[in-house]
């Protein structure tokens, strides 16, 4: 039984670590000692039109033996639309059993909120140019995931002024491989790959893909890098590029597969059509799709979720 608890202790410390990093300021400590979390959830728009807070209490037993206890807090949640992500949530539990789920439920009930408000804000036109913008656009500042809850180390929006002269501009750039693409609804995703060692290569890696000018004139080159570094810890980070939330969701994924000494860069060209979700799904695909063609493929006994390594301090 103590060997249990310990796991699930051990286990629980990693999933905050990990969450934490992904959420940055939507993730707040109710209660450190009794493992109490709130996670603010909106629907991706700016401004957000629904929104809600998911309060998550983890016991001893999970999450080998019982599911984490959770509150949804949303005033105008009722009746079905109340019952049915409930029961999406107990649906995850289920498929899941034994694994880390809270990162599984969130991005569910990011997804509710985001179907929600596109179908029910469609017919207003001053909302549309709301939505449009999110997609199509860099958006508002404020949004964007912050890369800083990531560590001590992270990745700064890229500009190429940065790869010019220094010594890194000395170094070798690591080869990168373009994968598949994905089309949906005239849009068109694309993932680079390149296996790096330290971090001054992110910069090289960048510089070179925005010398091929169809990805710099992408909409969106969404990316997330893990590097582990000598002493033991993990030099990790992501950046949006104006798609709100989808580089955390990548850096994710990454730690999930436990890839280490990668850089995956995802480009999206908009195509005009608005795709909801489902932008999201062929981001992690794309990322997936060219992890696992090149190596980077998840052994079956390690434990799926989010898993982080310690930051650097």
């Amino acid at each position: 039984m103590s060997n249990e608890l310990d796991e699930n202790l051990e286990r629980q410390a990693d999933e905050i670590e990990a969450l934490s990093s992904i959420y940055g300021d939507e993730w707040c400590v109710l209660d450190s000692a009794s493992r109490l979390f709130c996670i603010k959830v909106t629907d991706g728009l700016s401004p957000s039109i629904w929104k809600l807070s998911l309060h998550v209490h983890m016991p001893e037993g999970y999450p080998l033996t019982v599911p984490p206890e959770y509150q949804i807090n949303a005033s105008w949640l009722r009746g079905d639309e109340r019952i049915n992500i409930q029961n999406k949530l107990d649906d995850i539990y289920c498929d899941n059993i034994g694994e880390d789920i809270i990162y599984l439920w969130v991005e569910a009930i990011r997804e509710f909120l985001q179907t929600k408000a596109d179908r029910d804000n469609e017919p207003d036109a001053s909302l549309q140019d709301s939505v449009h913008q999110s997609e199509e656009s860099d958006g508002d500042e404020d949004d964007e995931f912050d890369v800083s809850q990531l560590g001590d180390f992270v990745y700064e929006k890229f500009e190429p002024k940065t790869c010019q002269g220094g010594a890194a501009s000395a170094e070798v750039c690591p080869d990168i491989i373009h994968g598949e693409t994905i089309t949906d609804r005239k849009s068109t995703f694309q993932p680079h790959l390149a296996r790096v060692t330290h971090k001054s290569q992110i910069n090289l890696v960048m510089s070179q893909l925005y010398d091929n000018r169809k990805i710099a004139n992408a909409t969106h080159n969404i990316l997330a890098y893990r590097i582990p570094t000598d002493n033991g810890l993990m030099f990790q980070g992501c950046e949006d590029d104006g798609e709100t939330h989808a580089g955390s969701r990548m850096l994710h994924l990454l730690q999930i597969m436990n890839a280490e000494n990668v850089l995956v860069v995802v480009s999206r060209w908009y195509g005009g059509i608005h795709l909801g979700p489902d932008r999201f799904k062929h981001i992690n695909n794309c990322t997936r799709q060219i992890l696992e063609s090149n190596g980077f493929v998840r052994e079956k006994d390690e434990k799926k979720g989010p898993r982080s390594g310690k930051k650097t301090r």
